[in-house]
């Protein structure tokens, strides 16, 4: 018998309760929230659940929202899993605040995340507590910005290399 929506999200909301929510189909990939105090219990249920079955971390990234009013919503931490039995996919997210950025590593549990969860920690300044080696992955170990925030600057205003005259982007006056 085929892994129905209905029965992933009755099993997540009599084991978690109101800590799960919004419970949604896009296209073809199921997507629910979760509170971020949890992420480890419900990925470890997932993956280990008799019917769920969802031992593959496909992916984890991370978002920005900083038009947000809600400060404890401008980070969006993503999970994607993958169950090879009923080729089902779902999708999982959480949301952090962005002035404690911080939740629990899951590279404990698919040790691919530990890349992942290092880039997020690069590009974005996510601490993911519990991280056997979180540091920079890509970036400069100097360097004191995460670049794929919003508020980080497209371009260094002091470049002299940049000159707009030689990209055909001049101003006319008329």
């Amino acid at each position: 018998m085929a892994l129905e929506n209905n029965e992933i999200q009755n099993k997540l909301t009599q084991t978690f309760g109101d800590k799960v929510r919004n419970f949604h189909q896009e296209r073809d990939l199921f997507s629910f929230e979760m509170d971020a105090e949890i992420n480890t219990a419900v990925i470890l249920f997932l993956k280990n659940d008799d019917a769920l079955r969802f031992n593959f971390l496909t992916s984890l990234f991370t978002i920005h929202f900083p038009d947000d009013p809600d400060v404890n919503r401008q980070f969006a931490v993503t999970y994607l899993m993958h169950n090879w039995y009923e080729n089902k996919r779902i999708r999982i997210r959480t949301f952090i605040s962005s002035e404690k950025p911080e939740i629990k590593t899951i590279s404990n549990i698919f040790p691919a995340a530990n890349w992942m969860e290092r880039e997020s920690y690069d590009f974005f300044g996510v601490d993911f507590k519990g991280h056997q080696q979180l540091k920079r992955i890509l970036n400069m170990d100097e360097m004191i910005s995460h670049p794929m925030r919003k508020e980080f600057p497209m371009e260094d205003s002091g470049r002299t290399d940049k000159d707009d005259r030689f990209f055909g982007r001049t101003t006319i006056n008329l």
